[in-house]
């Protein structure tokens, strides 16, 4: 994915740090020194965040996992129910399997390890402002893999059969970040019809975010890992 020329930025990506370590929240601040990002805020704990949420109104929280007082995951859950126009960009050190399918079920746009460089920081942040889920490749593998045991031992019920060509296709394009405007013109259709395929797929599959939507596309073969 390419970063978005400076030129056709409307406005600059307002991001709140929500992280219980002076330390990480400065290097974060270094890693994000760019004209296009300007970090309005900072929390030191989950109910902080919600708060500086409500009183600044960031378009992306940069939401650690491991915090006082509120964990990032409940802190997400509140977010998404409270203010669900704010995106949530999960930073941890955690990739284990439990950890990945919970931030996924929190309802967080994307998720990406402190280990990851600053680049594929930036990247994700834009790719989540711009409607994109965005997960790591590691953490991605973990939740194919999950999918792939749990169809291996009969738990799957994969309702992707239950899906027209058309349907088909319009969910690899939700899964590549595509917006309706882009698969509209791609399909040869118009913005509606693309909706009226995505409200299908979403309530065939009953998945109801880009996130759950891209995982399953992942996991059964309709989209590709980058």
């Amino acid at each position: 994915m390419q970063s978005v020329p400076m030129n056709k930025r409307k406005k600059k990506i307002r991001l709140l740090l929500a992280d219980d370590h002076p330390v990480v929240r400065r290097g974060i601040r270094s890693c994000l020194s760019l004209e296009h990002l300007e970090i309005v805020g900072e929390a030191v704990d989950g109910q902080e965040a919600i708060a500086k949420v409500a009183e600044l109104k960031p378009d992306i929280v940069l939401m650690d996992i491991d915090m006082p007082k509120m964990s990032g995951l409940e802190a997400t859950r509140h977010l998404r129910k409270e203010f669900p126009e704010v995106r949530v960009l999960i930073l941890s050190v955690h990739s284990n399997k439990q950890y990945v399918l919970q931030i996924i079920q929190s309802g967080a746009q994307g998720y990406v390890l402190k280990d990851a460089s600053p680049a594929d920081l930036v990247r994700a942040i834009e790719a989540i402002d711009s409607g994109e889920a965005f997960f790591s490749p590691d953490v991605s593998q973990i939740v194919l893999n999950q999918y792939l045991s749990e169809a291996g031992n009969g738990e799957d019920e994969s309702g992707s059969g239950r899906l027209t060509s058309r349907e088909r296709e319009v969910l690899s394009m939700i899964a590549e970040g595509q917006s309706n405007k882009e698969m509209a013109n791609k399909l040869g259709v118009g913005v509606r019809t693309v909706e009226t395929h995505r409200e299908r797929v979403m309530d065939k599959l009953n998945i109801h975010s880009v996130a759950g939507l891209t995982k399953y596309a992942i996991a059964n073969g309709i989209a590709r890992l980058e």
